[in-house]
């Protein structure tokens, strides 16, 4: 009982976040017209879909490297990094690298430890006014969501990635300000994330804008649905089921009616 609970209450968390990100995002869509994101090919789609481990990996390798100097994936811990393929003691590994503030101690003072596969992802900044101050009076939004909270989903986000461009003549934009193509008004205040080799994959990977975006965005929409893959082999289980039940139910109404006529 205290598990479903446990799972109730950060399923409806979960859901209070999405509906913020949801508002604050029409809210930017108001602001201004963009082009639609085209349409990318993503593993994860349709009926059959699952995640592809290699992708979702070399992305939780641009998170690290890239992203996690700003923003925080709230929502999942060390140890979950199972669900994309890594290994107890790779995760360990990841883990040990944190620097966790934990206690008090007998002596009732705080202290640092080394993290353990049951903590959460390091956060940037320890609260969202730090964020705001280190970021122009902004506080960079966590990623945990962003592919489910974004009109578009995993192909805005890439098209955002990878739609940073030289402002057309004519077009005003301000020192602080970064044009690209598919924001809602076209002027962001992040300035392109990623680079051409910004990153060496340690699997050999040629590193190129799209391929990286490609990957983070794959490692971003993991965070948003760990459960995917378990929720749609369920519902192949129950769909396989209902049909083998409806023939079943068929052969029953056969048998029982077959000398009425």
């Amino acid at each position: 009982m205290g598990n479903n609970m446990k799972t109730l209450m950060t399923s409806a968390m979960s859901g209070l976040a999405l509906i913020g990100l949801v508002l604050t995002t029409s809210g930017a869509e108001a602001a201004g017209s963009a082009p639609k994101p085209p349409k990318q090919e993503w593993s994860f789609h349709g009926l059959f879909g699952t995640f592809d481990r290699g992708a979702a990996q070399r992305g939780f390798q641009v998170y690290r490297e890239v992203c996690a100097g700003c923003h925080s994936v709230r929502q999942i811990d060390f140890r979950h990094l199972a669900g994309i393929g890594y290994t107890e003691d790779q995760i360990k590994a990841f883990a040990a690298e944190a620097e966790v503030t934990d206690g008090p101690n007998d002596e009732g003072e705080m202290f640092e430890r080394p993290g353990i596969p049951a903590d959460p992802l390091p956060v940037p900044f320890p609260n969202d006014k730090a964020a705001a101050a280190s970021n122009s009076g902004k506080a960079p939004p966590d990623l945990s969501l962003m592919t489910k909270a974004r009109i578009g989903g995993a192909d805005y986000v890439y098209a955002l990635l990878t739609g940073y461009t030289d402002a057309p003549t004519g077009f005003e934009i301000s020192e602080d300000g970064n044009y690209n193509t598919y924001f809602p008004g076209h002027v962001i205040a992040m300035a392109a994330p990623l680079s051409d080799e910004g990153v060496e994959y340690q699997d050999g990977t040629k590193a190129t804008v799209a391929q990286q975006a490609k990957d983070v965005v794959t490692f971003m929409a993991w965070t948003a649905e760990p459960e995917l893959e378990e929720r749609k082999s369920m519902g192949l289980k129950v769909l396989l089921f209902l049909i083998v039940f409806t023939g079943l139910l068929f052969r029953v109404k056969k048998v029982v009616w077959k000398d009425v006529h």
